[in-house]
């Protein structure tokens, strides 16, 4: 049996981060509970997931608070780590929208574009000769209400830039001629810190991405 290889590529969405009152620090959803988890038990034994998820993680931006978030500076080191690969799901962008970065929602996609490229133009890794993988490009769904004062104001005009990714990263991937998908067609944000999911957003989210994998694997 050959064994199909996929990376989840994001940011505390895909790293499971626990929705807490106290907003953080918080922890981990355990493996079996996080959408990569249950993606990967959903598409069964001859798919293997890789998860490469970092809380606070953006498209393409240094974060002035972090120098390891930048995920186009990461990206490339965990595709040439993780070679070979038959497909790789990012799904990015809910971090770009904090204040302090003054993002539109083209300049987000912009950012996902470049990690887009990454991945199309990741063949041969480091001295092997793997081809590059496919890419799925996935909108997380829009930010909720933030009851935390600092979240607020972190994500001050957030909001109203999350709910517009979705438009943005399906046209960028009709001009990309690349598969998109919307998260928010499927799930809402639903934990009480208005960022993060619950274990009931992980697994309708990683359900409904199997069907996806399952048509891009054939």
């Amino acid at each position: 049996m050959t064994v199909k290889t996929v990376m989840c590529f994001g940011d505390s969405l895909t790293w499971g981060w626990v929705p807490a009152d106290q907003t953080a620090p918080t922890t981990r959803f355990p493996r079996d509970v996080r959408w990569p988890g249950v993606l990967a038990a959903t598409l069964g034994d001859d798919v293997a997931v890789v998860e490469e998820g970092l809380s606070a993680r953006t498209t393409n931006v240094d974060d002035p608070t972090d120098p390891r978030l930048n995920g186009a500076a990461h990206l490339p080191i965990a595709l040439a780590s993780h070679l070979p690969l038959d497909l790789v799901i990012l799904m990015l962008g809910t971090n770009d929208t904090k204040a302090y970065f003054h993002r539109t929602p083209f300049d987000i996609a912009t950012g996902m574009s470049v990690l887009a490229a990454q991945v199309l133009g990741s063949a041969g890794g480091v001295g092997t000769v793997y081809p590059a993988p496919k890419v799925l490009v996935v909108a997380p769904p829009p930010l909720a209400a933030m009851p935390d004062p600092w979240f607020q104001m972190t994500f001050e005009g957030g909001q109203p830039k999350s709910a517009r990714l979705a438009d943005a990263y399906q046209a960028l991937c009709a001009y990309m001629k690349i598969p998109f998908f919307d998260a928010g067609s499927v799930i809402s944000t639903d934990g009480s810190d208005g960022v993060h999911f619950t274990e009931e957003n992980n697994r309708d989210l990683g359900t409904a991405l199997a069907d996806e994998v399952r048509r891009l694997l054939l």
